[in-house]
């Protein structure tokens, strides 16, 4: 699997350190946030929130640098417009791939 990582962050940024720190603390912020929104829709098979979680979930994928995981995710996105979960256990992996990076970044 891909390793996420911070070279949009870092184009963003454009060497302005403190622009580069408060993009990965908004992300380090939001991320867990939005992936307890995630689970709890989940747990409720609420396919609509699912699918507004996972949405905002995939700019997060994007920016870390996940091209490939952010396909699986929007893959994922349009299953749940049909109500298939087809894609929840590669959204989790990658939802773990990240909780793991955002500890050492």
């Amino acid at each position: 699997m891909e390793q996420p990582n911070l070279t949009y962050i870092e184009q963003l940024a454009r060497g302005d350190a403190a622009i580069r720190q408060t993009l990965i603390d908004v992300i380090k912020t939001e991320f867990p946030d939005e992936k307890q929104d995630y689970h709890d829709s989940l747990d409720k098979k609420d396919y609509k929130k699912i699918e507004e979680n996972v949405h905002r979930l995939k700019h997060k994928i994007s920016i870390l640098g996940l091209e490939q995981s952010y396909e699986l995710a929007n893959t994922y996105e349009h299953n749940l417009r049909e109500k298939k979960m087809d894609g929840v256990e590669e959204f989790e992996q990658i939802l773990t791939t990240i909780t793991e990076y955002i500890k050492t970044i």
